[in-house]
């Protein structure tokens, strides 16, 4: 009788197996960063996975690839998610550019004065307004899910001089990526744009091919470029290095709604954890420069406001120059305006 019961119980086990099993199956998210597991990328997907495997109760798998497993940069993984070869994929704002040249708002110079604004505005109506603008552009196919973080904010480094003005620029040779918005800033600070790919950058520093960067304080120790001579950072903050997150619309719309809620909530969860992602790590990243014998410089308002008078040509050109510039800026501008304003009001209550 007891081994009847047994029997019975096992078998019961296992057709409930089967039947998770196939549960656990209806639909699978194929999800890659080209990064590496100490990246902020990185810890958004874990957040995002154990969210949106819990709370479909298993019918919904997210599988991650980290690296160049599945594609290497961003015009092939962003054609990747359009034909449904992947179906995640987070890029920055420099790496969907040429698809999508409107999302380089996110690199104009000082619309965004700290973290809270940068995340009111990319937890609002401002990520739905470059939403629907990918989608048509990719004709339905690649759609926006949210926009978080990715190294917090770029500053400018250098291996020659503290940087208190646009005027202690002049002369230097500042890397950048290929695109023209960032060359367009570096030029309008009275420096001189030097396009050079990332893995070539250390030795870049060490030969003085270039003396300068704009880049968030992490990516400066994780690359090690104290080693090959930086030691100089102005924190003047002149862009929040957006995280743009892609994913096959087709893939998107063919799940239920309550599992389409699951993953909505789950970018949510993941727009959240790399926001805070940075600012942990670059607590540690800033001590290890300076004990380093890296000089850290923060700007005071006058200065900044000098920054940001100098760079203000670049916002003009990118309205005339870039395809859906003046529709993105004037929403970015109207949200940065809205947040502040929310906040100012928060603020007020808050101190009495």
């Amino acid at each position: 009788m007891l081994k009847m019961t047994i029997k019975a119980m096992m078998a019961a086990a296992a057709l409930m197996g089967v039947a998770l099993a196939a549960n656990a199956q209806d639909y699978t998210i194929r999800a890659t960063a080209n990064s590496n597991e100490n990246d902020e990328d990185y810890d958004g997907l874990i957040v995002f996975k154990n969210f949106v495997e819990s709370a479909s109760n298993g019918a919904i798998e997210v599988e991650l690839f980290i690296g160049t497993q599945l594609c290497s940069n961003g015009a092939e993984c962003l054609q990747g998610v359009a034909d449904g070869s992947i179906d995640v994929y987070i890029s920055t704002s420099g790496g969907a550019a040429g698809i999508f040249p409107y999302v380089q708002v996110l690199d104009l110079p000082y619309l965004m004065s700290g973290d809270r604004v940068a995340e009111a505005v990319l937890a609002g109506d401002f990520t739905r307004k470059m939403r629907d603008m990918a989608l048509a552009d990719s004709d339905g196919a690649i759609r926006l899910m949210t926009i978080g973080n990715t190294g917090g904010w770029r500053n400018f480094a250098n291996t020659k001089r503290v940087v208190q003005s646009p005027s202690d620029l002049a002369g230097l040779k500042i890397r950048t990526v290929v695109a023209d918005l960032p060359q367009e800033l570096v030029r309008a600070l009275g420096a001189s744009p030097t396009p050079i790919p990332w893995p070539e950058l250390f030795t870049s520093f060490q030969t003085g091919v270039v003396e300068g960067s704009k880049n968030g304080i992490t990516d400066i120790m994780g690359m090690k470029f104290p080693d090959a001579g930086l030691q100089y950072v102005t924190l003047d903050g002149h862009a929040y290095m957006g995280a743009l997150w892609w994913m096959n619309n087709e893939k998107f719309m063919s799940m239920p709604e309550d599992l389409r809620r699951v993953v909505v909530d789950g970018f949510a969860d993941l727009q959240q954890a790399t926001f805070a992602s940075p600012k942990r790590k670059s607590i540690q990243a800033y001590a290890d420069f300076v004990a380093g014998g890296g000089s850290l410089y923060v700007p005071t308002p006058a200065e900044k406001a000098e920054f940001r008078e100098a760079a203000a040509p670049v916002y003009d050109w990118f309205r005339a120059n870039v395809q859906g510039g003046g529709e993105i800026f004037d929403a970015m501008v109207s949200a940065v305006a809205e947040a502040e304003a929310d906040i100012a009001s928060g603020m007020a209550s808050d101190l009495n």
